[in-house]
């Protein structure tokens, strides 16, 4: 199953609006951090910090992660560009989620997948991390068992 973030207003993540073309500037306590998109596992956090990740534009996302926190083989329709801010995070690539297959990234690491690569990754202490891309950002699960958004209306 796929689907596109669909960011909210305020506590859920999304940034206020802006002007296409226009600079944005932000501190930190200016972010409207709220739970992850609903295509990602319960217990994420996210601000949206730039554009809309539902639209077909470029777009800027931090994600909070907490330790323990795991994201099964999934892929996405536009390449995925990802730094580490703070924190332990591994990432792995294939369609089976494999921790010995995995790179572990802390401060300053990053990555890069291509659209449809399918990836997975363990948060080893709690993370933050930067995505961006291009949007729609959207979310396909190797198995679709995996995806939280099953059973939800």
């Amino acid at each position: 199953m796929s689907t596109t973030v669909q960011p909210t207003a305020g506590a859920a993540g999304a940034a206020p609006a802006e002007a296409p073309g226009r600079h944005r500037i932000l501190a930190p306590e200016q972010f409207g951090w709220g739970p992850g998109p609903v295509s990602m596992p319960p217990g994420a956090e996210a601000c949206v910090l730039y554009g809309d990740p539902a639209k077909a534009e470029v777009f800027s996302m931090r994600m909070k992660l907490p330790k323990g926190y795991a994201i099964p083989p999934h892929s996405h329709a536009n390449a995925e560009i990802v730094t580490v801010l703070s924190g332990a995070y591994r990432v792995g690539a294939g369609e089976r989620a494999d921790r010995d297959q995995t790179t572990r990234l802390t401060a300053g690491g990053f990555f890069a997948f291509e659209a449809g690569a399918p990836h997975f990754t363990f948060v080893e202490e709690d993370a933050v991390l930067q995505v961006n891309g291009m949007g729609p950002w959207v979310t396909s699960y190797v198995d679709p068992s995996d995806d939280p958004r099953q059973g939800r209306h």
